[in-house]
Order: structure tokens, then C-alpha cells, then sequence
């Protein structure tokens, strides 16, 4: 069967700080043909754990996963890691692959960079002449 494509965020306890991620998935498998997971490294659900489980049950033998971090910081250079060897010894038929983070992407730094300048513009001052 074909691969997926996981989207790995941090995690948090708090359910609002979830949602802009599940929005980002939701969005985002509208728009791709590779099928698409949300996973969290820790603290939520659906862990990186289960969407592994949740794929190799459905045939899936293949999974990119992506982080949506900026950089390869601890998580990404250990914690995630050892997660993933863990997985490949309970699912050995699912083949895992950890990308580079969305923030080492070039695309992501234009697409910061064009927000920031967005938000750096000076706003237009309204009932003051020549000031």
C-alpha cells in the first residue's frame, strides 16, 4: 500500500494549544494525496505510538514523519529517535523515516519572513496629517 506522511508536533495537555495543529492537518489532507496523520511527541494524543499502529493496521508500509519544529533541538536529535527505533522493533513491517523539521525547510523561511514583514509594517495612521 502507499505511504503516509505523519505531522509531528511537541504536545501539550492543553486542547487549545492543539487546535492550530489539528486545523493545520485537517487543511492540509484536503489538499495532498498522500494520506496524512497528526501526532504528538508526548503529553496528547494520538501519540507517535498509536498513528504507527494505526497505519501498519491499515497496510500502510511506509511513514515519513515530519516535525512541524523549527530546529533539531534535543527532541529531535534523542527523544524522537528513540521513539522511532522503539516503534520499528513493535512494527517491524512499517517502515519510519524521520525528516528534517519544517524549520530547516527553505520554503519555511520565506514564508516567516513574509509574515514577520507583514507584521512589522508600519500601520497607517488614520485623522493625522503629515505626521
Amino acid at each position: 500500500m502507499q505511504h503516509a506522511l505523519i505531522l509531528l508536533a511537541h504536545g501539550s495537555r492543553d486542547r487549545r494549544w492543539r487546535a492550530p495543529f489539528d486545523d493545520l492537518a485537517a487543511a492540509l489532507a484536503e489538499r495532498l494525496e498522500t494520506p496524512l496523520r497528526m501526532a504528538y511527541m508526548e503529553l496528547c494524543e494520538p501519540s507517535l505510538a498509536s498513528v504507527a499502529a494505526e497505519l501498519e493496521a491499515a497496510g500502510y508500509r511506509r511513514a515519513d514523519i515530519l516535525p512541524l519544529f523549527f530546529a533539531a533541538g534535543r527532541h529531535l536529535r534523542e527523544d524522537v529517535p528513540a521513539q522511532i527505533e522503539t516503534l520499528r522493533g513493535v512494527h517491524p513491517t512499517l517502515d519510519l523515516e524521520l525528516l528534517a523539521p519544517v524549520g530547516e525547510h527553505p520554503a519555511f523561511a520565506d514564508a516567516l519572513a513574509g509574515i514577520i514583514a507583514g507584521r512589522a509594517a508600519p500601520e497607517p495612521r488614520h485623522g493625522r496629517q503629515g505626521a
